[in-house]
């Protein structure tokens, strides 16, 4: 179903050829918003699953351009899910103490456990995407050894060994990139100004940044190419349509984690006796039960039967 939007290294990826616009796989917004809730009530189940088996864990990292609708897509979509074993990491511009250490520290301390799911709000590939347009390895202490030039080839590199390390230690990762255009974006930043609600949302580095644009379109292009592998896919969905989106990421989650078939643990005969005797000794300590007072439903039905009874004899 989501062919033309994965990729995983067997197609080269070229963003001026995506269409950010699209909506191929769902034309209707009320009825995309139906399958949204539909898959939400999908996903749930199987996050509770999930978490009970704990034999597996899951990240879903997103990335986009500034006002694309990273936030705004996991609350639509992942907010339905119990706190139990869900945690969203943001990463933000990197502390004095992330900085001291290798770039991949603070997010191998994010990576979830088995059973969990993490939602990765940005990601280590900020390193090789305004880390890469900025250039800003090159004002970060490093040893002398360190070549310069090479700093972003040996980061894909080792994103992708970091990726491959996860699935070997069973976690696997989606990686879905938010594609919005340049003209929607900028729409967006308008909106953020006249609308008082959303004032809060816009900062001026947001417009400043933009005059990157292009670069940051071939950051994304090239560390989409070099990171795109089978085991731990790109999805490039189309932004400039919000429930659109959110549509396709439901879908996408949804099928990752019915693609993952997580199970409720089975319970052995042994401990299935053991509840047995538990329940006696348990029911051995509770007061004389006291008869419950049936619902007007049920008291309703009851009565039904009755006159259905006597009618009959």
């Amino acid at each position: 179903m989501f062919k033309e939007y994965r990729y995983d290294g067997s197609k080269k990826f070229r963003i001026d050829k995506e269409k950010t616009d699209d909506v191929s796989l769902c034309k209707d917004q009320d009825e995309a918003l139906k399958r949204v809730l539909k898959n939400v009530k999908k996903i749930d189940n199987l996050q509770q699953k999930l978490f009970a088996e704990k034999k597996e864990g899951v990240i879903f990292l997103f990335q986009a351009m500034d006002a694309a609708g990273k936030d705004g897509t996991i609350r639509a979509v992942l907010q339905c899910l119990s706190p139990h074993g869900v945690y969203e990491a943001a990463f933000k511009a990197p502390s004095s103490d992330e900085l001291s250490h290798d770039y991949l520290w603070r997010v191998a301390k994010q990576v979830p456990g088995k059973g969990e799911i993490a939602i990765f709000n940005r990601s280590h590939y900020e390193d090789v995407l305004i880390g890469k347009v900025r250039e800003l390895y090159r004002s970060q202490a490093h040893a002398d050894r360190i070549d310069m030039d090479s700093v972003i080839e040996n980061r894909y590199r080792d994103i992708n060994h970091f990726e491959e390390y996860l699935w070997n230690n069973s976690v696997r990762i989606v990686k879905i990139f938010l594609n919005v255009s340049k003209n929607e974006q900028a729409k967006r930043f308008l909106s953020r100004i006249e609308e008082p609600e959303k004032n809060w949302k816009f900062s001026e580095s947001d417009w400043s940044e933009r005059k990157y644009w292009d670069q940051y379109q071939e950051a994304f292009e090239d560390a989409i190419n070099a990171t795109a592998t089978e085991i731990a896919p790109w999805y490039v969905i189309p932004a400039d349509h919000k429930w659109y989106m959110r549509y396709v990421v439901s879908e996408i989650i949804l099928d990752t984690l019915k693609e993952m078939d997580p199970h409720y643990p089975e319970v052995t005969q042994e401990r299935l006796d053991t509840f047995a005797q538990l329940k006696k000794e348990i029911e051995a300590e509770l007061p004389v039960k006291i008869p419950t007072i049936p619902t007007l439903e049920e008291a309703e039905k009851k009565e039904k039967k009755k006159q259905k009874k006597s009618k009959e004899s």
